[in-house]
């Protein structure tokens, strides 16, 4: 490895250009705000290991005791243990004889330094929010699931499962909800909030994607239970929108529905596809909004660094490099993080599945 070819364009724009995608991916610039950023806080571990911690969270009401006597003894709440070794994830791109040929023409004009620049960083800011990409991937898969895969290029990868206990698991008592007529998603919920009531837990919010919550508003049981909400009287129920169905679940349930609808690229073996990490027809329950943590390590080249090799950080945990390598000369950008995010007090977290009918 040796520096880059434009060591003085890496010099003067490098850090500023890290910066500003690091203020991007926080969503200061309009940028669509990312699930695990709004849901997870940052928690940086010194062992490169995660521990999600699970307390049953009850309070059990004390005991009226007579004067003079001894205080009961009360047992303490149960705490359960997931835990595993946070892993590393990144990526890089070269930039070739031919395009590192075509920058030193736009260099030699003297007047393309802007072009230059473009083309010299792009790579870093497809490295840097793809990392971005791939936690939310990571996140909706796990809060819709229970589970993570960390897929890797060559068919391996790494499972993660927080632990989601199985009675928190539901399928539907109806029909599936892409059965309109006959489906009862307000059954289900009501469900789901029952059992989590005789846990203790008090649902407050309620995920599911876009096709999941269409099919739900369409439902005959829905659109009778909002023309009874709002004293409709005509023969054709009408169908809620996400705000008229949040009002009458709000009202008569105290929860809200959160829509998620979020694709990712995912490249493998150089071909790109289209995915969602959110689990098609998940309807996920949750107690409150702090879901978790997004936690992070040190990586070893960050504190060994690589001789003739530039290095940024973005959003504290993103290592960035630019390097370069020949025979063939190419020009290299990466960007790696050991990072997770990790699901807690995942004894709180429901899961229906409105695409399956309980036996």
């Amino acid at each position: 490895m040796t520096t880059s070819l434009f060591t003085e364009y890496v010099s003067k724009y490098f850090g500023k250009l890290i910066s500003s995608i690091t203020e991007k991916i926080n969503g200061k610039e309009g940028a669509q705000a990312y699930f695990f950023k709004t849901f997870l806080k940052k928690n940086e571990t010194t062992d490169l290991t995660w521990n999600a911690l699970e307390s049953n969270g009850t309070v059990a009401a004390v005991d009226v005791v007579s004067m003079d006597s001894s205080l009961p003894l009360k047992k303490r709440d149960s705490i359960k243990r997931a835990s595993g070794v946070v892993p590393k994830i990144g990526a890089k791109m070269a930039l070739n004889e031919k395009q590192l040929s075509d920058l030193k023409v736009l260099q030699l004009k003297g007047d393309k330094e802007a072009s230059l620049v473009v083309k010299l960083f792009a790579d870093a800011k497809k490295l840097v929010e793809g990392v971005s990409e791939r936690l939310e991937y990571m996140f909706l898969q796990a809060l819709s699931s229970g589970v993570t895969v960390i897929d890797e290029d060559n068919g391996a990868g790494v499972r993660i499962a927080f632990g989601i206990p199985t009675e928190n698991l539901f399928d539907t008592i109806g029909d599936v909800w892409a059965t309109a007529a006959t489906a009862t998603p307000i059954d289900d919920i009501q469900a789901v909030l029952e059992a989590a009531d005789l846990k203790g837990h008090v649902i407050t919010n309620i995920f599911m994607d876009r096709v999941t919550l269409n099919r739900m508003r369409k439902t005959t049981q829905v659109k009778e239970a909002y023309a009874a909400f709002i004293g409709f009287a005509g023969n054709v129920a009408p169908v809620p929108n996400l705000k008229k169905l949040n009002e009458m679940l709000a009202d008569e349930q105290g929860v809200q529905i959160i829509e998620v609808n979020k694709s990712t690229m995912i490249e493998k073996s150089g071909v790109q596809t289209s995915v969602k990490g959110w689990t098609a027809g998940a309807v996920t329950f949750t107690t409150t909004l702090e879901l978790g943590s997004l936690v992070y390590g040190e990586l070893a080249e960050k504190t060994s660094p690589v001789d003739g090799v530039a290095y940024e950080t973005a959003d504290d945990f993103i290592l960035v490099s630019k390097y370069r390598k020949n025979d063939p000369l190419q020009e290299f950008t990466s960007a790696q993080a050991l990072v997770l995010p990790v699901l807690e007090n995942v004894g709180a977290i429901y899961i229906l599945d409105s695409t399956t009918k309980a036996a």
